[in-house]
């Protein structure tokens, strides 16, 4: 009797399971949420990195000169050092050097005192060097505030384009700088770049990027640079249009040269 109680529940169970069970199409019509603008900004720094140096920005030294002045730049992880080296005009051999603890400055190889302002002075202008010419490594820096402005065209092709500002705690003494950067849509490049600061001889410029070149992994670039023909037009944000329609002069051209690259062991 108990068995046939069984026999009778049993294909009930069965049709209760089957009616329970969700079909495998079902989990496609779960709509996603579409990316907001922070995440679609953040993934395509994140790509640019990548296709830059990615890993490699993390653990080297980098050589170059500049402007007749010797640079190098060393990045262990998290602890950095920055050098600048030269002869001023008496012969006397220069060395600047920031890490994270401050900078310092060297003359013939005996470290000199400095008032707080020409340590500021000295420090913004060391690090300004190497922040470009290791771009775009920097934009992912806890005080970097990224926003995504769209796509545009220049000189016939795509560019995505993001704004950079940064927080006043942990910004620097240049916290209130702004950059625009204009990465290629499909590869990913920095072709372009435009900032607006006022320290050390600083203003607003655009740039444009020419013989590229890859050493040991790491791309590196010269650049074209242009100040706009109407001075009170700062906007770094317009300076593409500016470009496209002619307003914009060519200043001068930055050229980082006998670039040398030494990628560290972990």
């Amino acid at each position: 009797m108990y068995f046939k109680k069984i026999l009778q529940i049993l294909p009930l169970l069965v049709i209760l399971a089957c009616n329970n069970t969700k079909k495998p199409t079902d989990t496609k019509t779960i709509p996603m949420p579409a990316p907001t603008e922070k995440t679609k900004v953040q993934l395509l720094v994140d790509q640019a990195i990548v296709k830059h140096g990615g890993k490699l920005y993390e653990n080297a030294i980098v050589k170059f000169t500049f402007r007749d002045r010797q640079y190098k730049a060393t990045r262990r992880g998290a602890s950095f050092e920055y050098e600048r080296s030269w002869a001023d005009s008496t012969g006397q051999q220069m060395r600047d050097i920031l890490n994270n603890g401050g900078l310092y400055r060297e003359i013939n190889g005996k470290r000199v005192e400095l008032s707080a302002e020409d340590q500021a002075k000295y420090t913004s202008s060391v690090n300004s060097v190497i922040y470009f010419a290791l771009l775009p490594s920097s934009l992912n820096d806890a005080a970097v505030i990224k926003e995504y402005l769209g796509e545009v065209n220049i000189k016939s092709k795509p560019y995505h384009k993001i704004k950079v500002t940064f927080q006043q705690d942990g910004g620097g003494e240049d916290f209130d700088d702004e950059y625009v950067y204009w990465l290629h849509r499909d590869s990913l490049t920095m072709d372009y770049l435009a900032y607006n600061f006022q320290e050390d001889g600083g203003g607003a410029r655009f740039r444009e990027a020419y013989n590229i070149r890859y050493e040991n992994g790491i791309r590196f670039a010269d650049y074209i640079n242009y100040q706009p023909k109407d001075t009170a037009n700062l906007k770094v944000e317009t300076f593409d249009g500016a470009f496209e329609s002619g307003g914009l002069k060519e200043l001068s051209k930055i050229e980082t040269e006998n670039v040398e690259v030494i990628i560290l062991k972990e």
